[in-house]
């Protein structure tokens, strides 16, 4: 019998992982199960049990290779890398990456990420076994521990006056951004939303960004 190479075992675990990438791309993710994945592979059961033990840690490669491929963080620490830039300057700056990602993805990565944070809701032990696999730091990840604290320093280096105390404005953006993101998929993949009407992600963030930097005491003209 042939020795089965590691390559050969990546390629496999790849055809799988993109596998149930296109079934979640179909179904909310809570919905799908390891038969979805099984009748889109061609593999048998067993063939699936070779390579994974179980459909969560198949999310988990899969949500690791997002990650990967769907990364906006060098672009975030750019944004904020130039000192000579106002904080008004720096906070339209991320907005529009984040405008930029949503736009790109809403029908994929992002419809996937809020399919997952509705499992983490309705199953967290599942989305808890789930995440403890996953590689890689996310991009909010990265807005939550490296850019929403610069915004706070941006707005000390030019003697802002923030209206509200920083955590409270920290909750708020990070809810905002939620919002944002919950009516824009459910309008768009689900043809549902809590507001009724169309949602378009650059002028929602172009909204956000103006409430940020009025909110931290800056100029919007």
């Amino acid at each position: 019998m042939p020795k089965v190479t590691q390559e050969y075992i990546d390629n496999k675990r790849k055809m799988i992982v993109d596998c149930a990438y296109r079934v979640c791309l179909r179904k909310p993710v809570e919905m799908v199960t390891i038969s979805d994945v099984i009748a889109e592979t061609g593999l048998s059961q067993g063939g699936i049990y070779r390579f994974y033990k179980d459909l969560d840690e198949i999310l988990s490669d899969m949500i690791t290779g997002m990650r990967r491929d769907y990364n906006f963080t060098d672009k975030l620490d750019a944004a904020v890398a130039d000192k000579s830039a106002t904080f008004e300057e720096i906070t339209r700056r991320i907005c529009s990456i984040l405008a930029d990602s949503m736009e790109e993805h809403l029908m994929d990565i992002q419809k996937i990420n809020f399919d997952l944070t509705v499992l983490a809701i309705n199953e967290p032990a599942r989305a808890e076994k789930i995440i403890r696999n996953i590689k890689g730091k996310g991009n909010m990840d990265h807005l939550a521990t490296v850019i929403f604290p610069y915004l706070f320093e941006a707005a000390d280096q030019n003697k802002l006056h923030p209206k509200h105390d920083p955590m409270q404005l920290y909750q708020f953006i990070s809810s905002a951004y939620v919002g944002i993101e919950a009516n824009c998929i459910l309008t768009a993949c689900y043809g549902k939303a809590t507001l009724k009407a169309d949602c378009r992600p650059r002028e929602m963030f172009e909204v956000l960004a103006t409430t940020i930097i009025l909110l931290f005491g800056g100029n919007d003209k």
